[in-house]
């Protein structure tokens, strides 16, 4: 019996001496809501995620396969750093401006871009400026760049729902082709996924009909079926269901994938950069990336996740770090720009996710594809029905949208405003934070007590004097 004894507290002893990143991986790793949940919420934000490498694929020749493998070992990465749903989303302003402009961006200018982005947010983490930062922005400032930030989300789906789009030339959005209603990319089936999924998920919040308080502690029959009806809705996995929904309709729309498809990785090899690449990868790609990078990938990503998961807010210096360290690697090899976005934190978040078993799961799914279908997996990208990526990124905008809803005050809310107005008219989240912290600053002016100053104690003093002569 002393033996066994013995045998226990050692091993009781070796429990609690677990090493520190063995428990982190643990924690991070641990469920905290079904399986199915973490799965759904996997694929929350790849509303933004394919139409961006689609157009990045098809217009500036980007490596599908190298994308893929790299950003599956980001996911995976930063689910066991974070212990959150932490995503992986392409740099926006870079993308836009490869595709978009004349002459498009060649692969060594973007990956360049990328390169001198993620450098300036390794430097800003290291240093502790982004800590600095963070501290000291004003919350309805963050707030507003992430309220345009969810509606322009939010506009763009819409666009992607009614509208045909074109995701081979450009990834910015149109609104000449009305998208017709019949069809396997038809309005029907758009609509059709968007009622299942409020169906499913309702507002994305997590609501308890009996509240045993408020009745006295007495549950009716009809309390406990809808209780139970919402607990098996909250249980399917919507999103996960509407995504390979969408990609059986690649194949019904063009069978030929089948005879297109190529089993295998690309070989990897390092990019040439010159200098003369770096010079136009900073000044058209970096310039207007980096403003949103630092506002949208990590001050805004920090806020929603204190928001969403309470006491669990994570360190600027971390996230910036983070995105640093990704494109130093990636981008050499010709992975596309990637960042963490608060979009993709709220779309995965809406749909199931809570830890970071959800990025991880992405991770492989993303690093399987990579390794067996390669780049012949940009045929069924392409064929993948716009309207219903428009529905999971609508859901992913109003989530973030909703993260604004906590400014109380008049004045919080004016400021936010105005921050959102400006970013999205503007089109520039750097313009927008700084209208808004400079309308803060003024309205905190007009309240400062000014009795410290010495100009401010002569006058109270004439104006003492003045209300003594007049005074019988």
């Amino acid at each position: 019996m002393a033996e066994e004894s013995q045998e226990t507290t050692t091993s009781l002893l070796h429990h609690h001496r677990q090493p520190g990143w063995l428990r982190r991986l643990t924690t991070s790793l641990r469920l905290k809501t079904s399986l199915l949940s973490e799965l759904s919420g996997s694929v929350g934000d790849l509303g933004t995620y394919i139409p961006i490498v689609l157009a990045l694929t098809l217009v500036s020749h980007l490596d599908l396969s190298t994308t893929l493998i790299f950003t599956a070992l980001y996911n995976i990465a930063t689910g066991l750093l974070f212990g959150t749903p932490m995503p992986v989303q392409p740099m926006k302003s870079i993308a836009a401006v490869a595709v978009s402009e004349t002459p498009h961006l060649t692969v060594s200018q973007i990956a360049a871009a990328g390169i001198c982005t993620a450098g300036t947010l390794l430097f800003l983490g290291v240093t502790g400026l982004m800590s600095f930062f963070y501290r000291f922005i004003p919350l309805p400032v963050v707030r507003g760049v992430q309220l345009s930030q969810g509606l322009s989300f939010a506009f763009s789906a819409i666009k992607y729902i009614r509208y045909n789009q074109d995701f081979t030339k450009t990834t910015s959005t149109k609104t000449t082709d009305p998208r017709p209603w019949l069809g396997l990319d038809g309005l029907i089936l758009a609509l059709t996924c968007v009622l299942f999924l409020i169906f499913t998920t309702g507002d994305g919040g997590k609501r308890n009909v009996v509240d045993a308080t408020e009745n006295s502690g007495i549950i009716t029959t009809n309390q406990r079926r809808v209780e139970k009806r919402l607990r098996i809705l909250s249980a399917v996995p919507s999103a996960l269901i509407v995504f390979v929904l969408g990609l059986v309709f690649c194949f019904l729309r063009d069978p030929s994938i089948v005879n297109d498809i190529k089993f295998g990785p690309s070989r990897f090899h390092v990019l040439k950069i010159t200098w003369d690449d770096f010079k136009v990868g900073f000044i058209r790609g970096a310039v207007p990336q980096i403003p949103l990078s630092v506002l949208n990938s990590v001050i805004a990503v920090c806020k929603l996740s204190g928001d969403l998961f309470p006491g669990t807010e994570l360190s600027a210096t971390t996230v910036s770090v983070s995105v640093g360290v990704m494109n130093l690697v990636g981008c050499w090899f010709g992975a596309m720009p990637v960042c963490h976005g608060a979009g993709g934190l709220a779309g995965q978040y809406r749909f199931g996710g809570r830890s970071g078993l959800s990025v991880v799961f992405l991770g492989l799914g993303k690093l399987m594809l990579g390794l067996v279908f390669g780049n012949s997996f940009v045929r069924i990208l392409s064929a993948f029905p716009i309207g219903i990526l428009g529905v999971l990124l609508l859901f992913a905008g109003i989530e973030l949208a909703m993260a604004s809803r906590d400014m109380n005050s008049k004045e919080e809310s004016f400021v936010m405003l105005v921050c959102a107005a400006v970013s999205m008219t503007g089109s520039s989240a750097a313009l927008g934070f700084i209208c808004g912290t400079v309308l803060y600053l003024l309205l905190k002016l007009r309240e400062l007590d000014c009795s410290a100053f010495p100009f401010s104690r002569s006058t109270s003093k004439s104006n003492v004097e003045d209300e003594t002569i007049i005074s019988p």
